[in-house]
């Protein structure tokens, strides 16, 4: 089968790594995923614009319905060659659901905004999937796009790193549980070594936050971090996310309050435990549990995790059996060969 995703792909932010796992399981599994549009150097995918060719189309929408690089015609070209049972629909960011406001993050701005992605949604496709065992709307299939790939595992190496904590990813509704490490980190600071964000939004806002208005949802505070010795980096390209990653002792997985109300997974979920690192989950422990096992939820952040901090330097071996765990339950349950098998199914479905 040759599957066409539908994506508006970014060199340093979104699920360019998610998508090329996706093209490797599909070569081993015998079948093809291609990305619609043309070559771009900077973002490496598998681009193809043969929608003839096409068995099915994957629209992965994120933060958008709309197509990158395209002109009003090409949403007309897709959908006419392949026919609606072929359509199926993946709403990452949750917006396929009524108004849901948390700590001031949303997945609509009003009623209006939100009525019009699902009229969108439901104009292309009636297989609507949503990356989370628990979704909201009855006519929702649970589908965890966001997957892992053993391909991604880096080895344990050296434990004495050049950094004590990196996150990667932008602020975007991601200061409050950011600072909420960075407060487990505060009692312990002096015991710790660099800490580093890499992304958008932690030293000022990116230059399409206000004409967007969203300075509200990139707001950080800068005075703070630099207080904390906290180093800020320029995003970097997505396939550089994980050894970026592996620089730290640990990396704290994160996400939006509004996810975590709806326990949406992201693809820094999979990412981080394939890095050598030592994943921390400022989670719900029960989607911890449910994610990566029930052994994760040690892993799980806390008012006094400063002492694990400060025990992953001196004990890496015991965090290393930790996270060993997590991989094979994660190769197990959550790989991309099975969620591409899965996505195969809901097609022919």
């Amino acid at each position: 089968m040759r599957l066409m995703f539908v994506y508006w792909a970014f060199e340093d932010q979104g699920s360019g790594l998610v998508i090329q796992g996706y093209c490797e399981a599909a070569k081993a599994l015998g079948h093809e995923v291609a990305v619609y549009g043309r070559a771009d150097p900077k973002i490496p995918l598998n681009y193809s614009l043969d929608v003839e060719a096409a068995d099915a189309l994957v629209f992965i929408f994120e933060w958008t319905t709309q197509l990158m690089a395209g002109d009003p015609l090409d949403l007309v070209r897709l959908v006419s060659k392949v026919p609606r049972r072929r359509r199926v629909i993946l709403d990452g960011d949750g917006n396929y659901n009524d108004l849901v406001t948390i700590d001031g993050d949303y997945n609509h701005r009003d009623p209006d905004d939100r009525a019009r992605w699902i009229g969108i949604c439901d104009s292309l496709s009636d297989k609507i999937c949503q990356p989370t065992l628990h979704p909201r709307r009855r006519n929702v299939r649970p589908f965890l796009f966001y997957s892992y790939n053993q391909r991604w595992e880096r080895p344990p190496a050296d434990p004495a790193k050049e950094f004590s904590m990196i996150y990667v990813g932008h602020s975007k509704f991601r200061w409050r549980p950011i600072h909420r490490v960075l407060r487990a980190i505060e009692p312990v600071r002096s015991e710790l070594g660099r800490l580093g964000l890499l992304g958008y939004g932690w030293a000022a806002l990116p230059p399409w936050a206000a004409p967007m208005g969203l300075e509200d949802a990139y707001y950080s505070s800068p005075a703070y971090l630099n207080g904390l010795g906290v180093e800020i980096f320029d995003p970097v390209p997505f396939e550089t996310v994980i050894d970026w990653m592996s620089r730290a002792t640990f990396n704290p997985v994160v996400t939006r309050p509004t996810f975590a109300e709806m326990r949406l997974v992201t693809p820094r979920f999979f990412e981080t435990p394939a890095a050598d690192t030592f994943p921390v989950f400022a989670l719900d422990p029960e989607h911890v549990a449910e994610i990566y096992g029930a052994d994760a939820a040690e892993l799980t952040l806390r008012e006094d995790s400063g002492e694990m901090f400060i025990d992953m330097q001196r004990r890496p071996r015991r965090y290393e059996k930790l996270v060993r765990g997590i991989r094979r339950h994660l190769a197990t349950h959550h790989s991309q060969i099975v969620r591409l098998q899965e996505l195969i199914e809901i097609i022919q479905s």
